[in-house]
């Protein structure tokens, strides 16, 4: 996903496009999950674990339903090169960086509208 936040920043798509993803990913500034923030679980190296309560995951849910990723990568380089450069991959990138993104999209949409209709709140931890 954070190749195609990149992406939207640098093709000029809407901002709270580029928002949202990064919420999806990122969490809330004010969704520390204190509980977690301990040696034995978060070692610092990036941001704490933060919560997502059941209406923000809805708002998310109901974002990421609207976006049409056909239109975001529309303009996407067609080589896979020029491609992955602009999503950030670098030169490494091996396969269809339209189809990454696409499939991980997806996939967090079904995610997030999942957790949505459950009613579930989200922990956001990278590590």
């Amino acid at each position: 996903m954070w190749g195609l936040i990149r992406h939207c920043r640098a093709s000029g798509a809407a901002p709270a496009t580029a928002a949202l993803l990064e919420r999806a990913v990122s969490g809330d500034p004010d969704g520390d999950v204190g509980f977690l923030d301990h040696d034995e679980v978060y070692d610092g190296f990036a941001d704490p674990p933060r919560l997502l309560g059941p209406t923000a995951v809805a708002d998310i849910a109901h974002g990421l339903d609207a976006i049409d990723v056909g239109t975001l990568l529309a303009d996407l380089p067609a080589t896979p090169a020029e491609a992955a450069a602009v999503c950030g991959f670098g030169p490494g990138f091996v396969g269809d960086v339209r189809a990454h993104l696409v499939e991980h999209c997806a996939a967090m949409r079904q995610f997030y509208r999942e957790a949505a209709h459950r009613g579930w709140c989200v922990v956001i931890w990278v590590d």
